[in-house]
């Protein structure tokens, strides 16, 4: 199974979250820990960015590379569409790109930017808002759009939850709960999260990474922002997702799948890979790519010999594994209706989120 949620498009991450609340701490960490993922951070200021070995000198139009296949580029928001594009381009063999919010722009206008962009080599990859435990009471009192920003956040990471009682961690997932109800929520300390909730495997052969030098990942793969974490650090995992792997041979029914979609369960984050429809479409398989309320399917045709089924990967926090899987096996064509004609109506809740071109109304844009 292609990793590639959408075909070749590259997801765009808004990493966003008020000063203090560890966000830059988070992105370190991520980038130590890419998975050899090829990673673009587009931020205003390199200073905080703190991967590479080396001092880097922040300056609006520069582009660094970090060393290990990243790049950091600094950018002021009325530029952020050419890097955008440049960034995407085949030949910077770039896996993700990362947005650090802060100083650019309000992270509702960011997310806007990116659906509303016309390259056919970037995807929204979804707002991940970044939170401080410790400090959540008062930065509400001195930001009162955090609100607004969870409410339309994708994933929030609960960080420094290690300074707070378990009671007081409590409360404030409450709180999130009910400011972002259909947010994944992951709580952290030091913005440990697990890669994996942003990032795919890698795609380059094994033999490259067997031949290349060590990069600063390696190095500093033990390194922690608090010197006593780090000789126990096998002791602290980080902070954990749930995946569910679903692969069906029979088709699936595009109206119970998009019933299945268009309810998805709080804390499901991403939904990705490949859908058959059978005799709905039996010309095109349709990659599926969702990330928090948003949602997206790109037909392509069948490639020649593969083997027509569907194979999904759903990855979230605090999700009920054997549930998901059971309604989706829900959705596939059962043997007493494998031969009905499935009618001409049946894929128009899929087409909706079918993106021709784009449009200021776009169908698939939650904000």
């Amino acid at each position: 199974m292609d990793p590639s949620t959408a075909g070749r498009q590259i997801p765009v991450v808004v990493l966003a979250g008020f000063l203090g609340s560890g966000k830059t701490t988070l992105l370190n960490h991520l980038l130590r820990r890419r998975a050899g993922n090829r990673v673009a951070v587009v931020v205003n200021d390199f200073g905080a960015v703190e991967i590479d070995a080396m001092t880097v000198a922040g300056q609006v139009g520069s582009t660094v590379s970090l060393g290990n296949g990243c790049l950091c580029c600094a950018v002021d928001a009325s530029e952020l569409d050419g890097y955008l594009e440049r960034l995407s381009r085949p030949a910077a063999r770039i896996d993700i790109i990362v947005i650090e919010a802060s100083g650019l722009a309000e992270p509702q206008e960011l997310v806007r930017m990116i659906l509303a962009g016309d390259s056919p080599r970037t995807v929204y990859g979804g707002l991940v808002e970044v939170v401080d435990a410790a400090e959540f009471d008062a930065t509400r009192e001195r930001h009162p759009e955090t609100d607004r920003h969870l409410a339309i956040a994708d994933l929030v990471v609960l960080n420094k939850t290690d300074r707070v009682t378990p009671a007081e961690h409590e409360r404030v997932l409450g709180v999130i709960g009910e400011l972002g109800p259909g947010a994944a929520v992951v709580s952290a300390s030091y913005g440990r999260i697990d890669p994996g909730l942003l990032f795919d495997p890698a795609t380059r052969p094994a033999e490259e990474e067997k031949v290349r030098q060590l990069s600063f990942e390696d190095l500093s793969a033990d390194d922690e922002p608090d010197p006593a974490h780090r000789a126990d650090h096998a002791h602290h995992p980080h902070a954990a997702y749930e995946s569910v792997s679903f692969d069906e041979p029979a088709a699936m029914d595009p109206r119970r799948l998009m019933t299945f979609l268009d309810s998805r369960p709080e804390g499901l984050y991403r939904v990705k890979g490949f859908v058959d429809f059978g005799a709905a479409d039996p010309d095109n398989r349709y990659a599926v790519h969702a990330v928090g309320r948003f949602l997206r399917f790109y037909p392509e045709p069948w490639p020649r010999g593969a083997e027509r089924r569907t194979q999904l990967v759903l990855i979230g926090t605090g999700i009920d594994p054997d549930a998901l899987a059971k309604e989706l096996a829900v959705c596939a064509v059962s043997g007493t209706d494998a031969g009905t004609d499935p009618g001409e109506t049946a894929m128009w809740g899929v087409l909706r989120y079918v993106r021709s071109e784009p449009a200021a109304d776009e169908a698939a844009d939650p904000f």
